[in-house]
């Protein structure tokens, strides 16, 4: 089961979807983790997604473990099967708690009260479901180990 979910070709899309999904997803993960790039941190994190979204903590940590040691596995490709699906089910999670009453477009001016919506989150769903039909690609762990 371990050989099938690790299988991937040695493709340039694959490396090249990985690679964006993981260096895109690892700053929010950071941001939740170890408070990097002005993030509440785990404590802050697990506050915020029970108090303002009435996220169990359990979810939460999932969600913060999934984002940061998921963006990191796509970036090696390590599992990159198992990391893509973490973060697609995290960013669904994310449109139906949180942004799909925003409407699609992100805030990109800043309008008080106005959270963004959920085109980044679909973005992210999109490469995440490719990677799952890919594989890591090449310069994966996956690949090395098939």
């Amino acid at each position: 089961m371990l050989r099938k979910l690790m299988a991937t070709t040695d493709n340039w899309p694959g490396l090249i979807l990985r690679l964006t999904l993981g260096i895109v997803i690892f700053p929010h993960g950071a941001q939740k983790l170890l408070g990097w790039f002005g993030g509440g941190g785990w404590s802050g994190t697990v506050e915020f997604f029970s108090g303002q979204l009435g996220i169990p903590a359990v979810v939460t940590a999932l969600v913060i473990v999934g984002e940061f040691f998921g963006a990191l596995g796509l970036i090696v490709g390590l599992l990159t099967r198992f990391c893509a699906a973490s973060i697609a089910v995290i960013m669904l999670g994310a449109v139906c708690i949180v942004h799909l009453g925003n409407g699609f477009f992100m805030n990109w001016y800043g309008v008080p009260d106005q959270g963004h919506g959920f085109e980044f989150h679909l973005l992210a769903i999109g490469i995440a479901l490719a990677l799952l039909v890919t594989g890591g690609g090449r310069w994966s762990v996956d690949g090395a180990r098939s």
